[in-house]
Order: C-alpha cells, then structure tokens, then sequence
C-alpha cells in the first residue's frame, strides 16, 4: 500500500473526533534526518581536501598579485554541491590588516588561474567553480 492509499485510509478511520496537525504525518518521517541537509559524501570531502591543498600551493606561487601571497587558505567547503565550492581564506599574519573588498577583488582577478590551478591538480571532467570568502585575522590562543 503506498504512502497516499494510506493516508486515504487514515481520513476514513478517524479514531478522535477533531483532526490536528500531526495526524497525518507519518511517524517513521520523525526519525529520519532532514533531507535538505544532507551530510556530505566522503568523495566531496575528497574533493575540498584536495582543493585546499592545491589553493594552498598556488596562492604562494602566484607572482603576479602581491596580495595573494599574504593569504592562507583556511577551509573549503561544497556550497551547495561538488560543483561549486566556498573557499575561506583569512590573511597570514595580522601585522598589517587587510581590506577585504581589495583582497576579495584581487581574488575575483585571479580566479581563472586558480581555478586552472585546481584543474590540474584534481581529477575531475569539470573544475568546479570557486567562491571566496574573506575572513579577517583572528589571533590565535596558546591554549594555556
């Protein structure tokens, strides 16, 4: 029987006497988890780690934008897919503070070779596509 029969049936045999929001619903839906979010599949985390490595390497090997050499990649992430991920970059050192829309313009110039970058260092048929955010230097703890 599918899940519209069933409900069907549920109408016709009402055991109470008024309906409420919850009576029609069914119980094994309480149990699973949402399926909007979905938790990432080990070949996407595959991907971002190989991604990150890759972005790592090429923002200290590009000469042509002195910004990019005082940036750090600090996570990648899908967004929402495999075929667009979220770069969080975040400067080096907070000695001298960065303007995030220059950094995030400096990246937008950039985004060709480093998506080529990416490229070449993973193996897919398609580069995903890269969106980046700027995330300003927050001084790390000694954790004493």
């Amino acid at each position: 029987m599918n899940r519209q029969n069933r409900r069907r049936l549920s109408l016709r045999n009402l055991p109470c006497g008024e309906l409420r929001e919850d009576d029609l619903l069914d119980p094994r839906d309480f149990a699973r988890p949402d399926r909007g979010k979905r938790p990432l599949d080990r070949k996407t985390q595959q991907l971002c780690r190989q991604v990150m490595e890759v972005l790592s390497l090429a923002l200290g090997e590009d000469a042509r934008e002195e910004m990019l050499l005082e940036l750090s990649v600090v996570a990648v992430t899908a967004a929402p897919d495999a075929g667009q991920l979220l770069v969080l970059v975040t400067p080096l050192s907070g000695d001298a503070p960065l303007d995030s829309e220059e950094v995030l313009d400096c990246l937008r110039r950039s985004e060709g070779r480093l998506r080529a970058a990416v490229a070449a260092g993973i193996t897919r048929k398609r580069a995903p596509r890269l969106l980046f955010q700027f995330l300003p230097f927050v001084a790390r703890g000694s954790g004493a």
